[in-house]
This record gives structure tokens, sequence and C-alpha cells, in this order.
């Protein structure tokens, strides 16, 4: 609650004086007696002792009064963001040599596990040195024999989260393999379809021609159309080339980041009728293809061996790909001065009806 006008309530200071001067008010009509011996021995009647009543509620009225004249009101603080945002896509490998162990913090996770959780972090902020992507569409692609859209671009990035949190390694043998060629073109496709969308919906909303519309649309613009690639294997399945997947990304401006995880010294836990084994894994990266992908795109590629390793390259691509946020506040207030001004009227009317009723004085 606020005011308007606070220094109107200065004058509820003047009340006090204002009641002195109407209790000690002398004078009206008179009636002349020859003693008023007989006169002071008559009693007291209660409308008489009662009577300072109206004086109190003249005050109470002038009270309220003052207080709507403040103009208490209160207000709703609203905020219109305007977002020039990056587009990205995450695309992961869901294969089973995602099962291989990596060190995250102390302890042993699957290497898809691993991603989830940096990823998580990347979307949502870790209060440390990542602080979110709040104001950027984000989707995710996940691939293994066969490239999905699990999760379309959104800027609600609640939902995402589930999503990737649900996203589990292939257990079926005929859906595993790694199609890189194809997860890109699908990424990409996202990401063109996206753009294509929005410019769609503000040319709708009045903001011009489609052209024009990703330039001037007020509520949201994409800046930068980004891809994120995290495989541990090579292209052996799919009908898309990788090279040419990438050509396409190219040719619609997609930049795509290319992280390798894997390390050498890779380990899988295999539970048995003996027993539980960690059984070393034969790394397969294909490092080559990568780096040409990043190249051809405008991106990097980078090799992550540990969690602590990948962190620093989601690091490095939350800086590299910055958000500009353009927030507007405005306060939408609601009066409040009726709550006030309305008792102090029916105070005023009852203080009239009664002044001229039961506490009638005559003459």
């Amino acid at each position: 609650m606020d005011w308007y006008s606070p220094w109107a309530l200065l004058l509820l200071l003047a009340l006090p004086f204002v009641g002195y001067l109407m209790l000690r008010r002398k004078g009206g009509a008179a009636v002349k007696f020859p003693s008023l011996v007989d006169m002071r021995n008559c009693p007291v009647s209660w409308r008489l002792r009662l009577r300072p009543l109206l004086v109190v509620a003249r005050l109470l009225c002038m009270a309220l009064l003052i207080v709507a004249l403040a103009r208490p009101r209160k207000g709703t603080t609203l905020s219109e963001i305007s977002a020039e945002g990056v587009a990205i896509e995450a695309v992961v490998d869901r294969s089973g040599s995602m099962k291989a162990e990596m060190d995250y913090d102390g302890e042993k996770l699957d290497r898809l596990e691993v991603v989830k959780r940096v990823l998580t972090d990347f979307i949502e902020g870790d209060k440390k040195d990542l602080r979110g992507r709040t104001s950027d569409l984000i989707g995710l692609v996940t691939f293994a024999r066969y490239a999905d859209t699990v999760c379309p671009l959104v800027l609600s990035h609640g939902v995402l989260a589930e999503f990737l949190k649900q996203t589990e390694i292939v257990s079926l043998r005929n859906e595993d393999g790694t199609a890189i060629g194809d997860a890109i073109a699908l990424g990409a496709a996202r990401l063109k379809k996206a753009e294509e969308e929005l410019q769609r919906r503000n040319a709708k909303l009045g903001f011009g021609s489609e052209d024009q519309a990703a330039k001037d649309a007020p509520d949201f613009k994409i800046k930068n159309k980004v891809m994120i690639l995290l495989t541990d294997g090579r292209n052996n399945m799919g009908r898309q080339d990788p090279l040419e997947a990438a050509e396409l990304a190219k040719k619609w401006d997609i930049k795509i980041y290319c992280i390798g995880i894997g390390s050498s010294q890779a380990y899988q836990t295999v539970q048995t009728p003996l027993g539980t084994f960690r059984m070393p894994t034969e790394q397969d990266l294909d490092e080559g293809l990568l780096k040409a992908i990043a190249d051809k795109t405008g991106g990097f590629y980078s090799r992550a061996d540990d969690a602590r390793s990948l962190r620093e390259i989601v690091e490095k691509i939350d800086k590299l790909e910055k958000t500009e946020v353009k927030s507007v506040q405005y306060t939408q207030y609601a009066e409040h001065f009726d709550w006030w001004a309305m008792p102090a009227l029916a105070l005023l009317g009852l203080e009239m009806l009664a002044g001229c009723t039961i506490f009638r004085k005559i003459p």
C-alpha cells in the first residue's frame, strides 16, 4: 500500500485543534430566566451527556476524508521483457557406448548422466559460473541409430529439463548405433523451422512483413542459431552424411559446437552372475570428423575426458553466446480511496441525522 498524495495526511495534525474549537464553541439562541437556581438542580439527561459524540463523529468523518484525499492505492509491478536471444539445439548421443563411466565430483556416473547434469546447469544455472539461459530458445534432439526430437525449442525450460532428465541410453540392440549426420540434419531443421515460425507469428501480430518481423519484433528476436553436439563415437548409421548435414547447417547460418566425450582409460560396470566387474571400453571417437564439422560451421571442437573438462567447455560456449535482455517494468495501481470515503460519508449522514433527531437542541 502506498499513497499518491501523502502530504495530505498532514491535515490530520489540525484535527485536535478543530475539535477543541468545536467543543469550546459557545453561542446560539438564548432564553432569559429571572433565576437559574431551579435550573441548576435539574438532572442532566443522557442526550446532553452524549451530545459531544456528534463532535467526535464529525472529527472522525474529517479524518477519513483526509485519508481518502491522500489516495491510498495498491500497486502491482509488471514486467515486459524484450530479448534478443540465442536459439540453441542440444544434440545428445544416447548410444550404448555412453554407458562408459566418468568421474563427476568423486562419483562414478555413466557418460550420459554426466552430460545431462552439465547441460541442466547450462540451461538453468548452477549459481556459480553458469547463470542459466533464461532468455534463450532451447530444444533437445537425441540420437543413437535414429535421431529423435525429444523437446522442441522452448523458452520455458522447466519442461526441457524434465525431458532431459528422462533421457536414457538405448536398451535394444536394434536401436543402437551413432547417426551423427541424421542428428545434425534434424537439429538444423528444427532451428530453421523455429526461426520461420517466429517470423510468421510476428508478421500475423502486425509487425510488418516476415522479413521485417525478424528485425522489428518487440518480444523476441533470434540473434544466433547454435547447435551443441555431444557424442563419444563415430558416424556408423543413418542416411545423412555428417559433412553434408554440416553444409546444410552452414547454409542456414547455424553454428555447431562439437564436444567429444571419452577417455582412453574409460570403464563400464558390468553385472554378471559371478559379480560386478569393471570392463575397459574401446575408444571410437572420430575427432577428425567432429573438428571438420565445427570448422565448416564456424564453431569449435573440444574433447571432454571428464566432467570437469566438459563443464569448462560448456562454460566457454556460455560466454561466447551471450544474450542481451531489455526489461521494462511498470506498476499498475488499484485505487482504494473509496474504502475511506464511503465510511466517511456514511458517518457524516448519521451525524447529521442524529443532530436533527435525538440530539436536537431547542431552541
